[in-house]
């Protein structure tokens, strides 16, 4: 950094600096590393990374605390042509989340050249006028610079296309923590003037419950995601604490339900004598004991609600 761009307090300035508080979200094509750098920004793991596209089924926030201001990143559903009503219902989720942001960051992997599905996305963005909007060259350590330079002209090229320019067009690599903090940089000064809107502690609005049944639903597409890729839906139906138990060994009772669409399918969850089911309670079970800090029972029933994808009714009671 040069020296011209370092700020120092003068006796003149008032202490109080400008604070800002505000909303953006991150957009792009399935696996194009938007949870990644949510979790790069927030600095702990919130959003639900899988190496299956289209899990952030919930709009997940991750906050970042900052002495200037206050970053609350919304996570839409991956925006995509819908194939079911479900898919319909993600889209009109994910336009109304556009319009009502500050900011929306356009992720797109350094590693692929820009495609259908980026022009898809770059055209609904073109027609959401007045939200500023930064492109975010994501996964750079996968290239070389060359291939980085061609990528950011492509980028500039297509906001020019379309008829709108980018805010900032900006290289990160989330995995190798470069330029996460820049990027947050550059997000800050789009954000309107105003107090932090939530506690400090706070990372993540999202409710226990939907971050425990996004945890199950991983563990329980992992290793079958190509026999049931979205057929399943995780509800949890209560958590309490057990009862009787001493204050320093507190144990929470948490049961669930994986919601399959065809009986066929249970089977494929369930495993040879109950063994995958198992597995999946036990690695689900760590992962929420250390997003709640405290010991779990975890109790897990897999039932079956016809094509519940197509049925607005189930849809409503999977939250959808």
């Amino acid at each position: 950094m040069g020296a011209m761009s370092v700020r120092t307090q003068s006796s003149e300035e008032p202490a109080e600096a400008v604070h800002r508080a505000g909303f953006a979200c991150f957009v792009g094509r399935p696996n194009a590393g938007k949870s990644t750098l949510t979790n790069a920004l927030v600095g702990q793991k919130v959003a639900i990374t899988a190496n299956q596209p289209q899990t952030t089924r919930h709009t997940v926030r991750g906050i970042v605390h900052r002495p200037d201001a206050q970053l609350i990143l919304v996570d839409t559903p991956g925006l995509h042509k819908p194939r079911t009503l479900l898919g319909e219902r993600l889209n009109d989720v994910v336009r109304t989340t556009w319009a009502e942001v500050d900011v929306i960051g356009f992720c797109l992997p350094a590693n692929e050249k820009l495609g259908p599905g980026d022009r898809f996305i770059a055209k609904e963005l073109a027609s959401i006028k007045k939200t500023p909007k930064i492109a975010i060259v994501t996964k750079t350590d996968l290239v070389d610079s060359k291939t980085l330079a061609e990528q950011l002209i492509a980028i500039d090229q297509l906001g020019k296309e379309l008829g709108f320019e980018w805010a900032e067009i900006v290289p990160v690599s989330a995995v190798g923590d470069q330029q996460v903090d820049l990027l947050a940089d550059l997000l800050v000064p789009l954000l309107p003037e105003g107090p932090a809107l939530y506690p400090e502690g706070d990372l993540t609005d999202e409710p226990e419950q939907v971050m425990i049944a996004e945890l199950i639903r991983e563990a329980a597409l992992e290793g079958v995601r190509d026999e049931l890729p979205h057929s399943i839906a995780v509800v949890v139906e209560e958590m309490l604490p057990r009862e009787d138990r001493p204050a320093d060994k507190p144990l929470l009772d948490i049961h669930a339900f994986v919601y399959i669409e065809r009986p066929s399918q249970k089977g494929i969850i369930i495993g040879p004598k109950g063994k995958r089911l198992k597995e999946v309670g036990i690695k689900s079970r760590k992962q929420i004991e250390a997003l709640l800090g405290t010991p779990v029972f975890l109790d897990l029933h897999v039932k079956v609600a016809k094509d519940w994808q197509r049925d607005p009714r189930q849809l409503r009671k999977l939250g959808f």
